[in-house]
């Protein structure tokens, strides 16, 4: 009987240990991610519609902080330029330095140095492409070609039909562009509503350059998400832990007074 009694209470003393083990690494995932998030990102809130469908005005997005140089074709990015009101502002960048950006070929298309560039994240009232097979809906009311200086930054907005972005800016010193120095962050996804990732589009992927990659985000969140199980698993562990441990006294004490 006192051999049971030992090894219920091992049980008991393992499974408090246990416990404990789990909600101490459960509140490094969960506090070392949020203080990890809150370090790489920055909120921003989106005040107009010049970047409908990707983002819409009055969404709340996570921007990593990044340095200019890091900025690619593609990118999603918040910038402040003294040009451009010196407020922060959110568009796309479609060209880096070098590069020669117009619009449009005969298919509507945006071209970067003569390559043709699908837009899917392009849309119409109503969900259907703005860029049709026809050439009809083309990727912006207006032609244009501009030639980025080294070192600057060409952004249009997604609704292209009523953007305020390097297009209207076509005749400032640098054909619109901006300096990669005005870069703040770069989006990485739409917290709220929580519309999820915002995708790297595959269409610059096979210019020089390529593609930037995907910030932590996921990573924090996964560290986030892991501390919470384990705080809660370890505390219902415990508290399992706790009554086996009553249980096993009471039974005790019963077997004594017999």
């Amino acid at each position: 009987m006192s051999g049971i009694g030992r090894t219920d209470d091992g049980r008991g003393r393992l499974g408090t240990v246990l416990s404990n083990l789990a909600v101490a690494v459960g509140c490094v995932l969960f506090l070392g991610g949020f203080a990890w998030g809150a370090v790489v990102y920055q909120p921003y809130t989106v005040p107009t519609e010049s970047m409908t469908p990707t983002v819409n005005a009055g969404d709340r997005v996570l921007a990593e902080r990044i340095d200019g140089a890091d900025v690619r074709r593609g990118d999603v990015v918040v910038f402040t330029d003294s040009a451009w009101g010196d407020v922060p502002m959110v568009k796309r960048v479609v060209g880096v330095g070098g590069d020669k950006v117009a619009c449009c070929d005969k298919n509507g298309r945006l071209t970067i140095n003569g390559k043709p560039i699908e837009e899917p994240y392009l849309q119409a009232k109503g969900g259907a492409s703005l860029v049709s097979a026809d050439g009809e809906a083309p990727a912006s009311v207006q032609d244009f070609t501009a030639e980025v200086p080294e070192g600057q930054l060409f952004l249009l907005g997604d609704e292209r039909t009523g953007s305020l972005d390097s297009r209207v800016h076509l005749k400032d010193p640098g054909q619109g562009s901006v300096p990669r120095s005005a870069v703040r962050a770069r989006v990485d996804a739409v917290a709220w509503p929580m519309n999820g990732m915002i995708d790297r589009p595959e269409a610059y992927a096979a210019l020089p350059g390529g593609v930037s990659s995907s910030g932590p985000l996921l990573l924090q969140i996964g560290a986030l998400v892991a501390g919470v199980v384990l705080i809660v698993g370890g505390s219902a562990l415990g508290a399992l832990a706790a009554r086996s441990a009553r249980g096993n006294k009471r039974a005790g004490a019963s077997a004594g007074a017999r």
